[in-house]
């Protein structure tokens, strides 16, 4: 793993380090249709200003992309993250 690439995994790991977001980024993810509307995302015992805090983290983080469509965002895991997790917990050619 070169600097670069380490970077962005701590940015990554950083970012799923608070339960919170880790609560909604597995929520996202695991969501059958492949993304999920903020209206859908279980209760994570914190309120809707603050989920929406933890929703900008994880997306400025490169986890998760959004749509707009009407008065709701639409998350959805962005397509690569996964496989790097995968790559970067396992090593290269095992994940």
């Amino acid at each position: 793993m070169n600097a670069e690439e380490a970077e962005a995994a701590s940015r990554m790991f950083r970012a799923l380090g608070d339960p919170v977001r880790l609560r909604l980024f597995s929520a996202v993810a695991s969501h059958e249709a492949g993304e999920t509307c903020v209206c859908d995302i279980p209760d994570v015992g914190v309120s809707p200003p603050t989920v929406s805090h933890h929703l900008k983290k994880l997306k400025e983080a490169g986890l998760l992309t959004s749509e707009r469509r009407g008065t709701w965002v639409y998350y959805r895991v962005e397509p690569s993250v996964l496989a790097a997790m995968g790559t970067i917990l396992t090593g290269p050619g095992e994940a």
